[in-house]
């Protein structure tokens, strides 16, 4: 069984298949990253969800959840978001500031 582990919050789960294109789930939604899927147990149709990437500008594994990864374009990771804040929009940043919040109150 193979194992994804977000550097982040440490979560740990099982995956399915690492990629763009999983053997399972719906053929019409494109991934446009390479990603830990599993398949969803929650639906019957086989769908899938993602449980995390690779952060572009570091390499970490993160999750996709909101205080540990956004995606913009391609996936950064909380540490890299926080380094590059500047060079994002302006509405990225306020996101950013919302990472920043939620890490605040987990500390």
């Amino acid at each position: 069984m193979r194992y994804f582990s977000c550097n982040i919050c440490k979560l740990q789960l099982a995956y399915d298949y690492f990629g763009r294109k999983p053997p399972f789930g719906k053929k019409t939604i494109v991934i446009l990253e390479d990603a830990y899927i599993i398949h969803d147990p929650f639906d019957a149709d086989g769908s899938h969800l993602i449980l995390g990437s690779h952060c572009s500008e570091c390499g970490a594994a993160v999750c996709v959840d909101q205080k540990c990864s956004l995606y913009y374009t391609k996936r950064f990771c909380y540490q890299c978001c926080i380094a590059r804040c500047n060079e994002f929009p302006s509405e990225v940043q306020k996101e950013i500031g919302k990472m920043k919040q939620l890490a605040a109150k987990n500390e």
